[in-house]
C-alpha cells in the first residue's frame, strides 16, 4: 500500500452512483497496463467510498447492486481499469514523459527508414514527435498506443516497423567473440561454417539496432567483418 498523502481518486460511476479508491497512480498504471495482479499494492486503503474526500464508505447494498460483490481488491481492480483517475499536473506530465520516453526507445529500436532500411537516430523521432503533435495518455499501454502513434509519425518520417535480416561473415581469428555478440543481437536464421574457420551467418534484429550492431561487431573484429542488409 502507498501513503495517504501520495494518493489520487480513481472514481468510477454507475448510474446516479458513484465509486472511488486511493491509488497511487504509478502503481494503477501497471494494473491498467497488465504488469501486475496486486492490486493492493495500488491501494491507498482498502476501501470503496462514494466521496473520498468526505471519508464516505460506500454501502454494502450499492457495492452489491453494481458489482456483485463487496470484495474490496475486486471492485478497486474495475475501478482502476475502467475509472478516471484524478491526476495532479505534474503527476499527468510526469508520466506522460516517462510513457513517450519507453515508446520512443520502442520506436529507436525496431523501426527503420524503408527506403535506405538504415533506423532513424533518435532525434530525428524526437523532433517528428513534435512536429505531430503526438498525445501519449500516461494510462494506455506502450503496444496499446504504439500503431496510432506510429501512423501519426509516418506522414512526417518514412517508418517501417520490419526487422531487419543481415549476413554476416567473421573472420577466423575473431569468431570466438563475435559470434556471441551476433547470437546477442537476434535470431539466427541461418550459420555455416568455412573451411577456413571463417564463420557466414543471417542474423535477423529490430531494424533500429542496426547501428549498434555494427559498432559492436567493428570494435570486437577491428572493422575485419563483412556485413550486408538482405532484402
Amino acid at each position: 500500500m502507498v501513503s495517504l498523502d501520495k494518493a489520487v481518486i480513481a472514481r468510477l460511476h454507475k448510474g446516479a452512483d458513484h465509486f472511488e479508491v486511493l491509488v497511487d497512480p504509478h502503481e494503477a498504471a501497471h494494473v491498467i497496463e497488465g504488469k501486475t495482479e496486486n492490486i493492493l499494492s495500488a491501494l491507498a486503503i482498502d476501501a470503496v467510498f462514494s466521496d473520498s474526500k468526505k471519508g464516505t464508505h460506500a454501502s454494502t447494498e450499492s457495492l452489491q447492486k453494481h458489482f456483485n460483490t463487496t470484495d474490496v481488491i475486486t471492485i478497486a481492480k474495475e475501478i482502476i481499469q475502467r475509472g478516471d483517475i484524478q491526476l495532479t499536473t505534474e503527476q499527468r506530465h510526469e508520466m506522460q514523459e516517462n510513457k513517450k520516453k519507453r515508446i520512443i526507445d520502442l520506436i529507436v529500436k525496431n523501426a527503420m527508414d524503408p527506403k535506405t532500411k538504415m533506423p532513424h537516430p533518435r532525434t530525428r523521432i524526437e523532433l517528428a514527435f513534435e512536429e505531430a503533435k503526438v498525445h501519449v495518455d500516461p494510462f494506455k499501454s506502450v503496444n496499446q498506443q504504439m500503431k496510432t502513434i506510429v501512423d501519426l509519425l509516418r506522414p512526417i518520417l518514412p517508418i517501417s516497423m520490419e526487422q531487419a535480416r543481415i549476413s554476416v561473415k567473421i573472420p577466423p581469428e575473431h569468431v570466438g567473440k563475435a559470434y556471441g555478440a551476433v547470437r546477442s543481437f537476434g535470431i539466427l536464421e541461418r550459420e555455416e561454417w568455412q573451411s577456413d574457420g571463417s564463420w557466414i551467418g543471417i542474423v535477423k534484429l529490430p531494424a533500429g539496432m542496426q547501428t549498434d550492431f555494427y559498432d559492436r561487431l567493428n570494435t570486437i573484429t577491428k572493422g575485419n567483418v563483412e556485413t550486408r542488409v538482405l532484402t
